[in-house]
Order: C-alpha cells, then structure tokens, then sequence
C-alpha cells in the first residue's frame, strides 16, 4: 500500500507525510511546477502544469489497494476503477457506493454556475477539518492493514 497525493493546492500535504511516515508507508506527492514542496520522507513528483497532467499521473501509476488523496471526483472515479481507495482533503472517502453521486452533483452545479453565472467562496480551513482528514486517513490505512 502507498498514498499517492495529487499535491496542486492541496491543504493536507503536511498532514499525509506525517502519517505516511508513522505507518512507514511510502507517499508520491504529484504537483505541477507551479508548486513547491520538498520533503525528506516523500518522493516528489513534479508535472508539467498542463490540466490534469497530476491526475493522469497519478491514475497512471495507481495500484490496487494504494490510497489516492484528492479532491478531483474524476480522479477519484479513474482510481477507484484501479482498484484504489480515496479520499479528499476534508476526510471524505470516496467510493464506488458514492462517485456516481458525487459526479452527478459536480456536473449539476457546474451547469447552475454556467447559467446563473453564480459562484460561491470557499469558506477557509479550519483546524476541525484537519483532524477529521487525519482520523479518518487513519482509519482508513488501519482498515487495510
């Protein structure tokens, strides 16, 4: 079992090595050249900043039985059909139980923003939702361990 971490803009960077390393995990964190992040413990890989160049990547190099960390619903689905869990910044894991959902309601809102030309802020992280990542990424290794 390894994480891949689609790391373009990703809040729980940090947070994943942390718990790569206490499970003695090997972690990939993909991100395109715009982005900087060095770390010791992880493999760093850096893609061109193409779209989707990351995600390609990463589904390209999945396993069953990796862990992908993203927030991308294609991605995930992509993964998922490897065989791999998922699971977003937030601790949400996605599943084949819920992509389909997920991606359904991504396109919905997509189409309401193209039409209303309405689009919401994201709100800013909070410390709650770093612990919850963090519990539910471990529970989520153990379950598989």
């Amino acid at each position: 079992m390894r994480i891949l971490l689609d790391g373009d803009g990703c809040p729980v960077v940090d947070i994943s090595i942390k718990i790569a390393k206490l499970y003695n995990l090997e972690i990939i964190v993909v991100k395109n050249y715009h982005h900087e992040i060095y770390d010791d413990y992880a493999t760093i890989i850096t893609v061109e900043p193409t779209p989707d160049s990351a995600d390609f990547y990463i589904v390209n190099h999945a396993k069953k039985g990796d862990i992908v960390i993203t927030q991308d619903y294609s991605l995930a689905a992509m993964a998922l059909s490897r065989g791999a869990f998922c699971i977003n910044q937030n601790g949400f894991v996605i599943s084949s139980q819920n992509i389909d959902g997920l991606l359904n309601r991504r396109h919905l809102n997509q189409e309401f923003r193209r039409k209303h030309k309405k689009y919401s802020k994201f709100k800013k992280r909070n410390i709650q939702a770093d612990l919850k990542f963090e519990k539910n990424l471990k529970i989520l290794i153990e379950s598989q361990l």
